[in-house]
């Protein structure tokens, strides 16, 4: 079986779209979204509904936690600040009980999955290192914990950092994939980013897109958000 993981879509409906796109037309209808659907981008409400009907289970991320009045925000860089202010007056009571009722962690036999870290899912802890993730890993037994929050694609296992695009794991081991961003990559690269894992042949391949970055670009500016946020998703960073 198929399934797919998202995250930080980050009010970015285009890219959005396009990965909902691509997933329905390639029949892989099982989607879990990690969190921090808002933040940032124009369209929160339009995102938040959409990922509501189109996936399987929504986790609570920290820019949907401080869009609630739930997180303290003064950790938070200007730009995200401003953008935090701008998200919690522009969304609609509905989509607010939403994103306040959504759960930190979802798990089974095969899989963890958390917004930042495993080892406390409400922290909001970034996993950037090799030393992370190993101690990220003494907090689960299930061979996979897929994360996001950095918005940057990368696998780590027990002793090694891994930038496939393609990758088979073993059911005997564990690994921390982080899948990156659909809405704001900070990679280098401008495509959204999002992982589709055949649990049956035990592999995950990074789906990366192109998507309308113009239109979102110009939305951002129209909104009154600051300029940088538009910017910066033309370089990905």
């Amino acid at each position: 079986m198929k399934y797919a993981l998202i995250s930080d879509i980050h009010g970015n409906l285009e890219a959005l779209q396009t990965a909902l796109d691509y997933l329905g037309k390639n029949n892989i209808n099982e989607i879990y979204c990690l969190g921090d659907i808002v933040g940032y981008g124009p369209n929160p409400n339009e995102c938040v509904n959409m990922v509501r009907n189109k996936c399987k289970n929504v986790l609570m991320g920290n820019h949907d936690f401080a869009a609630v009045g739930k997180a303290n925000v003064d950790y938070f860089n200007d730009y995200a600040k401003l953008a935090t202010y701008w998200t919690m007056k522009n969304l609609s009571e509905k989509n607010k009980n939403y994103l306040e009722s959504l759960p930190f962690t979802h798990q089974n036999d095969e899989a963890i999955m958390v917004h930042a870290s495993p080892t406390n899912p409400s922290h909001w802890y970034y996993i950037l290192s090799l030393y992370d993730a190993q101690i990220e890993m003494q907090s689960f037994n299930q061979p996979l914990c897929f994360i996001g929050h950095s918005h940057v694609p990368v696998i780590f296992s027990a002793q090694k950092i891994i930038r496939n695009d393609y990758f088979g794991y073993d059911t005997n081991k564990q690994y921390i994939i982080n899948v990156g961003s659909v809405g704001q990559p900070r990679d280098g690269n401008s495509k959204l980013s999002m992982v589709v894992v055949d649990n049956d042949a035990c592999k995950i391949q990074y789906v990366r897109l192109s998507y309308n970055i113009e239109e979102t670009y110009r939305k951002i500016i129209r909104a009154g958000l600051p300029k940088f946020l538009a910017e910066r998703l033309l370089k990905g960073y």
